[in-house]
């Protein structure tokens, strides 16, 4: 069997933090993907590996040397209210590797049957939502936004039950690390202060070493997320990312995109779109993700008073409060500073967030594609319109923006075709399309043919480098494809 250079310093350091589980065994796995560069990043010995070894493996049928297979406990508001007691109910964590670069990650398995968490849910997973984890995520990943990865898929052999029987799967899952807000949440809520504070020093040794041991670390831990937290809203919003469920138990610590289900890209820029099937209000919508964000921290920041104040928590509610507010502000820094690199600005000018909102109020006023916009905006750049004013119904929809946009440009000192060079590292062409992706989904589900899954990750690949042969990628889907398209968390 394949060794894994496993440690597993969350179940030695917060014994309370979790169970022990074991993974169900399925019938007759099937490796559907494989990540080979993920698996050497991590340093995994698998060359020499069958792939019925790896569907073994990373599907629960044989435990890998070394694993010790655990449930994570954690609390979470869903949809703003409270449960106290979620945890891993379809996934367990193996342990942790150094990877090449002597970080700790993850390695998880989603899918792999019931735990003590489980909710009579079967714990298991179909095809389809694991396969969207792997697209979103690797694209995630060539977009530069910090995120979980899959470093393997296998069909179970099984059904698993959901509006209709489906082919199962478990995916492989690489993070950072599984902490959560609701990690913190879950003693909080029981109050476990002592449990609390080692789960906070857990979370800064593991994520934020420079704060171990200061006096004031625990204040600082919140504003380190929330740091992260801006930067991370901040990579979405520019890239029409639309989480779908962001609970607290779907934040992660770390920094990355965690928790892949109803997720989806917007086509059409405007900012109430709302794809999961179960957001009927649309608290989770594009346009409220970096509200929401901050209200998590809010959340997270009550978990933390008992620490920041032991004498006295009330006192340390105007210190954590001032983090929280801050978060709009920092917010929206980080998506000043991408819009002024996706608008191809110079330097610095008091105009510039206007501009670039002036811009979007443009797309949402003619339901022009986010994604299409941004990257027909580096043409303009350099003198060649058309594509951009394809999008348009008409020149004089566009040419007031236009003019503000290239009097901005003036002075200048790079060249137009620099520019709009520039400009193109900064929005990519190639996105999860979603009738793409449900089309790949399909493929694999209905016919067990993972071509158009492998196509699409391709393209993914290389999100910011126009290629030919592949225009059908970059296209937003027809419009009577596009109308009340929903997606599913797949549980």
């Amino acid at each position: 069997m394949i060794r894994i250079p496993f440690d597993h310093s969350y179940a030695r350091d917060l014994p309370d933090a979790w169970v022990p589980v074991r993974p169900e065994t399925p019938p007759a796995p099937e490796l559907l993907y494989w990540n080979a560069e993920l698996a050497d990043e991590l340093g995994l010995d698998t060359e020499q590996a069958s792939e019925a070894e790896l569907a073994r493996l990373f599907s629960g049928a044989d435990i890998p040397e070394g694993a010790q297979p655990i449930a994570q406990a954690y609390a979470g508001h869903q949809f703003g209210g409270l449960s106290p007691s979620l945890g891993d109910g379809r996934a367990l964590l193996l342990g942790e590797v150094a990877d090449r670069n002597g970080q700790r990650r993850d390695i998880a398995l989603k899918g792999s049957g019931q735990t003590p968490f489980s909710r009579r849910g079967d714990g298991k997973a179909a095809v389809g939502p694991m396969l969207r984890e792997l697209i979103v995520g690797e694209a995630m990943q060539a977009l530069g936004i910090p995120t979980t990865r899959a470093l393997a898929v296998t069909a179970t052999g099984e059904p698993v039950y959901r509006e209709r029987p489906l082919p199962g799967a478990v995916l492989a899952r690489v993070a950072a690390s599984h902490l959560r807000v609701g990690t913190f949440q879950y003693f909080a809520i029981r109050g476990e202060t002592g449990m609390l504070e080692k789960l906070a020093d857990y979370t800064i040794a593991r994520h934020y070493p420079e704060l171990a041991g200061q006096d004031g670390r625990h204040l600082a831990l919140l504003a380190a997320v929330a740091e992260r937290q801006a930067a991370l809203i901040a990579r979405w919003m520019h890239a029409g990312f639309i989480h779908g469920v962001m609970n607290t138990d779907n934040m992660a610590l770390s920094g990355e995109t965690i928790d892949y289900g109803p997720c989806a890209f917007m086509d059409a820029h405007y900012p109430g779109t709302v794809f999961s099937s179960i957001d009927h209000q649309g608290r989770y919508s594009y346009g409220n993700q970096p509200a929401i964000a901050q209200w998590n921290l809010a959340r997270f920041a009550e978990t933390l008073l008992p620490l920041i104040s032991p004498q006295d928590p009330a006192a340390a509610v105007p210190a954590a409060t001032e983090i929280v507010e801050g978060f709009e502000e920092q917010y929206q820094r980080r998506w000043l500073e991408q819009a002024r690199r996706k608008l191809g600005l110079e330097g610095e000018r008091d105009g510039d967030q206007a501009l670039a909102d002036d811009w979007l109020v443009l797309l949402a006023a003619h339901g022009v594609d986010h994604t299409l916009a941004w990257r027909y905006l580096a043409d303009e750049a350099e003198g060649k319109p058309e594509r951009l004013a394809g999008l348009f119904p008409s020149p004089d929809a566009l040419a007031p923006w236009l003019k503000q946009w290239h009097a901005r440009h003036v002075p200048r000192t790079r060249r137009p075709p620099d520019i709009a060079a520039a400009m193109r590292r900064e929005s990519p062409l190639y996105i999860p399309r979603n009738h793409l992706v449900e089309e790949a989904l399909d493929a694999a589900s209905e016919r067990g043919d993972m071509k158009p899954a492998l196509k699409l990750l391709e393209a993914l690949r290389q999100p910011f480098v126009e290629r030919e042969g592949l225009e059908r990628y970059a296209l937003p889907a027809e419009p009577e494809l596009a109308e009340g398209y929903r997606t599913f968390c797949g549980t």
